[in-house]
């Protein structure tokens, strides 16, 4: 499976951004899939998840209530919604095809995009 993040950019504090996840290769409706993000210097970390059918979502505490993620399997893509933007949201943000495992860590997941940038200006 391929996966396309697209979406990110340069926004101002406080701005919005949605990233998309498209997959090809293979559907995504049967699988669950997450959102990680990697800032400069720093290792790549948890932000969302969502279960395969859109019903079961998480995000980590520093996004919470800003970030939403969603998905849509008719058009086979996963979505992340960004309010509220924090210079600190400022990295690479990835998409990824969960496997097993906790859905905290990278390894749990199998394929990943290859990334779409995030900045935001204070």
């Amino acid at each position: 499976v391929q996966l396309q993040a697209s979406g990110g950019g340069l926004v101002q504090t406080g701005g919005s951004l949605r990233l998309s996840c498209a997959a090809s290769g293979r559907t995504l409706s049967t699988y669950a899939m997450g959102w990680f993000r990697q800032a400069p210097g720093k290792e790549r970390e948890f932000v969302a998840r969502i279960g395969w059918s859109g019903g079961l979502t998480n995000c980590a505490d520093s996004v919470k209530g800003r970030f939403t993620i969603s998905r849509d399997n008719a058009k086979n893509t996963v979505y992340l919604q960004m309010n509220s933007l924090k210079p600190e949201d400022t990295a690479v943000y990835y998409c990824a095809v969960y496997s097993s495992g906790s859905w905290f860590y990278t390894g749990s997941y199998d394929y990943w995009g290859q990334g779409t940038q995030v900045t935001v200006s204070s």
